[in-house]
């Protein structure tokens, strides 16, 4: 059939031009089966999005690409197949080598795709009943993804002929050369990996550190360096061997927050001090966001320039802070009711001026 239609082409074209329409209908051909196979991909993601299981749509999706470069790589070799044959040149030869290599790199292209949708469903919730921490998830991602990166380069070196012993070996001589010319490359690589195996903190923590000017929330951790993201919104990239040097704070792992506030009264209202304190007492006693678990004093606390001074120290049940703001403006709010109920005032600075009575001060200037 393939002869029939070389005939019926060299009638119509001739004999001298024949091959480049073979090659111009191949290369046409490749990519309109490619776009036919990118839409029957589309049917049976739509397909598998229905049932249950979502593995298999991580290995539609992860096959698409492949797929695809597979109908386009094999329609360039059979149009390359057709200009040797014409050309008959030795540039040719190596057309069975670069297909093997080919083949190997669709192979890993399959399995990378396959390792990222894996983490997209070990990490979101709506494809996985428990996910897993994504810091995790991530670290494990990257270590097969470049595993499967090397695996397949030896394989590719090996291939064209290049001996894999002979890299190593030249691996092991020149390791001393270049981990002093990358020793902050390096240093960095294993903050990485302490970050992982330690996880300090994750993506999406809030972390700060009382050594440097760090704070703020995590948005990355790369194998070089981590993304912070500060409250003013400035992104900060933060190499990843300085933690290994630093105190780190993640307050995202609190189990509480903690309200600590001194308040004072005025001299005057000493005597109100017990009934202010008890009455404080029981209201963080009875408020539902008040952890009654953890630490609760409300105590008469110093005598001040200006006021009589009592402390609240206690702790919310959230951490959330927004929501620890709304509980904390409640209980001073309801503290500073407390206190005008009692008759009482907040005191603020003052000056008292004790000026002499002019007859006593006549008095001591006679004498």
């Amino acid at each position: 059939m393939l002869d029939r239609f070389e005939n019926w082409l060299i009638e119509i074209a001739g004999d001298r031009y024949v091959w480049v329409i073979e090659i111009f209908l191949i290369i046409f051909s490749a990519l309109l089966l490619g776009y036919l196979i990118n839409k029957l991909i589309d049917h049976l993601e739509v397909r598998a999005a229905r049932t249950p299981n979502v593995w298999d749509d991580a290995l539609i999706e992860a096959f698409r690409q492949p797929a695809i470069w597979t109908i386009r790589i094999l329609g360039i070799n059979i149009a390359v197949s057709i200009a040797a044959r014409v050309a008959q040149s030795e540039w040719f030869d190596v057309i069975e080598t670069v297909n093997r290599v080919a083949v190997i790199a669709l192979v890993a292209l399959f399995l990378v795709n396959l390792i990222k949708r894996a983490e997209r469903n070990l990490i979101l919730p709506e494809y996985s009943r428990d996910p897993m921490d994504p810091t995790t998830v991530s670290a494990i991602g990257k270590l097969l993804r470049i595993s499967v990166v090397l695996s397949a380069a030896l394989v590719a070196m090996q291939i064209m002929g290049y001996s894999i012993s002979g890299v190593l070996a030249f691996g092991g001589v020149g390791g001393l050369a270049v981990g002093f010319a990358a020793k902050d490359l390096l240093a960095n690589f294993f903050g990485g990996l302490m970050i992982y195996l330690d996880r300090p903190f994750k993506v999406g923590d809030w972390v700060r550190s009382p050594d440097k000017e760090i704070e703020g929330t995590v948005e990355d951790i790369g194998w070089r360096l981590t993304r912070i993201r500060t409250f003013d919104k400035r992104p900060l990239y933060v190499p990843n061997s300085v933690f290994t040097s630093i105190s780190l704070e993640n307050p995202s792992r609190m189990l509480n927050r903690r309200i600590k506030e001194t308040l004072g009264i005025r001299y005057s209202d000493i005597s109100h001090m017990k009934a202010i304190v008890n009455q404080v007492k029981q209201m963080l006693r009875e408020h539902p966001d008040i952890d009654q678990e953890q630490t609760l004093i409300v105590n008469f606390n110093a005598f001040s320039a200006s006021s009589v001074d009592f402390f609240i120290y206690t702790f919310t049940k959230t951490t959330e802070w927004i929501r620890y703001h709304e509980i904390k403006q409640d209980v001073l709010l309801k503290v500073a009711d407390i206190i005008e109920q009692q008759g009482a005032e907040i005191a603020f600075p003052t000056r008292t001026l004790h000026i002499a009575d002019s007859a006593q001060v006549a008095e001591a200037g006679e004498g």
